[in-house]
């Protein structure tokens, strides 16, 4: 009875530009020791130039590679039936006057975000009131609530982000994080599907 071969197709990698991809890097393989080994070093694609940053491996791909190595091996495959590879290219440097100039932009837009938002809930107003319900006395500063409530926010954003600069405070994701991840998936399915629509309309 001959051993089935194992395959299962991972859903991204990244390579540099003009990379050689191999079998192994396209999926995972499990069959006979000695010739698994061979099998991950097969090459299914070469990277060129004019691919751009993404690539998009199908799973036909990698069975056609197979056959035309081993055409008489039984094939049990899982997974995603494509692969998305991103292609690394060198990254410039930062021009240190833009970074300036949009942390200037993010900081002075989201400060005036917190502000508008207490003008529009009336946030002045309250704590006065709460000064006056807790003291019996009226301040137009009352700043015993005001200070504390300024360093509230700033930490409530750092437990928030779950981030101190590069630091994470522990290994939950952060809010922003998972919505990163969400929107990677997403941009993942579209090219997926847009790779279906364009195999469908060459074939008409």
């Amino acid at each position: 009875m001959k051993e089935p071969m194992f395959l299962r197709l991972r859903k991204r990698l990244a390579v540099k530009p003009e990379a050689l991809i191999t079998m192994g890097d396209v999926c995972q393989i499990y069959w006979n020791g000695e010739r698994e080994e061979a099998i991950k070093r097969m090459p299914i694609y070469r990277v060129k130039p004019e691919d751009g940053n993404l690539i998009i491996i199908d799973i036909m791909q990698v069975i056609q590679r197979l056959r035309s190595a081993y055409p008489e091996v039984e094939l049990d495959i899982q997974g995603a039936p494509q692969l998305i590879v991103e292609v690394l290219n060198p990254r410039k440097n930062a021009n240190p006057v833009l970074v300036v100039l949009v942390w200037i932009l993010l900081f002075v837009g989201s400060g005036l975000a917190i502000m508008n938002f207490h003008t529009d809930v009336s946030m002045l107003q309250v704590h006065q009131r709460i000064y006056t319900l807790i003291t019996g006395l009226e301040s137009k500063q009352p700043l015993w609530l005001q200070i504390p409530y300024s360093i509230g926010i700033g930490m409530g954003m750092i437990l928030f982000f779950n981030h101190i600069f590069k630091k994470k405070i522990n290994e939950e994701p952060s809010p922003l994080e998972v919505e990163l991840f969400m929107y990677q998936q997403s941009l993942d399915q579209y090219y997926l599907q847009h790779e279906n629509k364009e195999n469908q309309r060459t074939k008409t």
